[in-house]
């Protein structure tokens, strides 16, 4: 027997660009998205290549999975497994300030990842895994 899958919107996060779901929920594990730093009013990028565009990014980021993560019914605490990809690590120092306001101890699982490119130019992409309460 298999679990259903409910498949999670809001209008609080940017809008899905392609084929997939903001998140996904089965049982009590839900799987969000990667989000880039795009206001999801506008689905415009914010932020640029300057250091304090990096940290209007990484923010951005971070709200959008906050507010998936709400729909889903948790929050970012219930967060168990976050990936990280950044275009450059020499920013790495930034992100782990910046999600240090965004999650407490015990802090999640995590990998970070350098890559090529992100989705619109964007410099960071966030992503998780969630376990809500039973």
């Amino acid at each position: 027997m298999s679990a259903s899958r409910q498949i999670i919107s809001t209008p609080d996060a940017p809008a899905a660009i392609g084929t997939y779901s903001q998140a996904v929920r089965v049982g009590q594990t839900v799987w969000l998205s990667g989000q880039i730093p795009l206001d999801p009013k506008t689905m415009t990028l914010v932020g640029d290549g300057s250091a304090q565009g990096i940290e209007l990014q990484i923010h951005q980021a971070f709200k959008n999975l906050a507010a998936v993560a709400q729909a889903s019914g948790g929050s970012l605490a219930d967060v168990v497994k976050v990936n990280l990809f950044l275009t450059d690590l020499s920013h790495f120092a930034k992100v782990n300030e910046i999600m240090a306001q965004y999650f407490s101890e015990p802090y999640p699982a995590r990998a970070a990842v350098g890559v090529a490119s992100l989705p619109r130019g964007a410099s960071f992409e966030a992503e998780a895994v969630m376990v809500l309460a039973a």
